[in-house]
């Protein structure tokens, strides 16, 4: 007996006639508990429920499955869950047009920021974290649509 299909928003499909689109993938340990983070939440549309699960985030897409072994298609490499601690290389950046709104709004709906908005002089930004532990940078361009660049930390100096 073969299981029923996911519903499939097929005009939202991540899948482009020319060209290519850029979609991030993240390997979760619940897809339901992540699909609800980035559709009730952030605001996502759910366009496949999962296998893999894709939320459509503005104009961009977050494909979300557990991982698993190696495949054919990827020989010797094994797709992990995430481990958060305090270092990362890599985390997801939404730009948004009020960062107040924004935090506000989201903290309602049960998003747990790192600090509350913080203006840098380039841009006003803060972070918080999806189910999985994954750092998700949420920032507002101010002095930057003038010119203003963020101010230089010493260990970027050269010498």
């Amino acid at each position: 007996m073969t299981e029923p299909a996911s519903h499939i928003d097929f005009a939202n499909l991540p899948a482009p006639t020319e060209g290519f689109l850029v979609t991030l993938f993240i390997t979760v340990r619940q897809v339901a508990r992540s699909r609800d983070f980035y559709s009730r939440i952030l605001g996502g549309s759910v366009v496949l429920d999962e296998n893999p699960c894709i939320v459509k985030l503005s104009n961009s897409w977050i494909i979300m499955n557990p991982g698993g072994p190696p495949t054919p298609d990827k020989p010797g490499i094994s797709v992990v869950d995430y481990v958060p601690d305090d270092t990362t290389s890599i985390f997801l950046n939404l730009r948004v047009a009020d960062i107040h709104a924004c935090y506000d709004e989201w903290k309602a709906k049960g998003a747990e920021f790192v600090t509350p908005p913080i203006d840098r002089e380039a841009e006003i930004r803060c972070y918080l974290r999806d189910p999985d532990g994954y750092l998700i940078e949420v920032g507002q361009s101010t002095g930057l649509l003038r010119g203003k660049l963020a101010a230089k930390r010493p260990e970027d100096l050269p010498g």
